[in-house]
């Protein structure tokens, strides 16, 4: 399967890694812990570095309860870190932002995704999209961005599922119309946006529905509250718990782009899963290095 972004296009054909990397003092999952451009940028190399195929860059976190920044200060966070991870690599850029302006200042500088988690609220930004040829993210949700409520009478009488598929649907007709072409779709059925932990299990256990739509599935499962409710453990504990999801999600559809926090973790499962599901071998005459043997012991400090 393809997807075309700007002026490449990528072929998925098994499941692409997308780094996340956060622009913002307050991410659920890492509290700001990047201060400034610098750091930023140094970071997102270092997630290619790692085995990132794409960046999710985002200058506002969808953390609830918060009211938003302004459209000046989104930009201003996110275009000088998008500017200067592109000046050092070729990889593929994602800007995390359903504003309009902010889409359209991040694809001028070379990002080469729209990833909206507001499910197109603001029908302009596809026009923008369309303008730039980028891809284009289409998630589903029922609530807007930074918003909270109720979600466990949200899908009566028909169910969760059935909604996630039809909302997709619509919504990809509406962006097709609006000059998106189809090969530029990437669907997300938007794991804990509008749903509850029990609710986010029953689509994924139907991802194979989605995957029908015969584009790159987006999953952000990384250190997600299912994950939490789960396992019992707070975000930065997650990492067992999403390679778990990413072994059965992975297997319901295999075109995917997987938005982890976690990339060479990530790299290093998805690589043992290959192995062991058959589709690469390993040399016949292969050997453990012996310097992978053992962990490297500490000597004690002399007194």
């Amino acid at each position: 399967m393809n997807l075309r972004c700007r002026d490449r296009v990528v072929s998925i054909d098994r499941p692409l890694v997308m780094g996340v990397l956060n622009a913002t003092p307050d991410s659920f999952s890492d509290g700001g812990e990047l201060r400034g451009v610098a750091a930023q940028v140094e970071r997102g190399i270092e997630l290619v570095a790692a085995g990132a195929d794409v960046l999710d860059i985002g200058g506002q976190s969808a953390i609830t309860g918060v009211p938003e920044i302004s459209i000046d200060e989104e930009i201003g966070r996110l275009i000088p870190v998008v500017s200067g991870v592109r000046q050092q690599s070729d990889c593929v850029i994602s800007v995390d932002t359903y504003r309009p302006e902010v889409a359209s200042a991040a694809l001028e500088v070379g990002a080469d995704i729209v990833n909206d988690i507001s499910g197109v609220l603001d029908p302009t930004l596809a026009q923008v999209v369309a303008a730039h040829r980028a891809g284009f993210v289409v998630m589903h949700t029922r609530w807007k961005p930074k918003t909270r409520d109720d979600a466990r009478l949200l899908y009566q009488p028909h169910g969760v599922v059935d909604d996630v598929v039809e909302f997709l649907r619509e919504r990809m007709d509406a962006v097709n119309a609006a000059g998106v072409d189809h090969d530029q779709i990437i669907v997300d059925p938007g794991p804990d946006f509008a749903k509850t932990p029990a609710q986010t299990v029953e689509v994924l256990r139907a991802l194979d529905q989605i995957a029908a739509f015969d584009r790159p599935v987006l999953l952000a499962l990384s250190r997600k509250d299912f994950i939490g409710v789960i396992t019992g453990r707070a975000p930065k504990e997650r990492l067992a718990g999403t390679l778990g999801a990413i072994a059965t999600t992975t297997r319901l559809a295999p075109a995917s782009i997987l938005r982890v926090h976690d990339v060479r973790e990530t790299k290093e499962f998805l690589a043992v899963l290959d192995v062991l599901e058959g589709r690469v071998d390993i040399d016949p005459n292969a050997g453990l290095d012996k310097t992978l043997r053992w962990q490297a012991r500490v000597a004690p400090e002399s007194t």
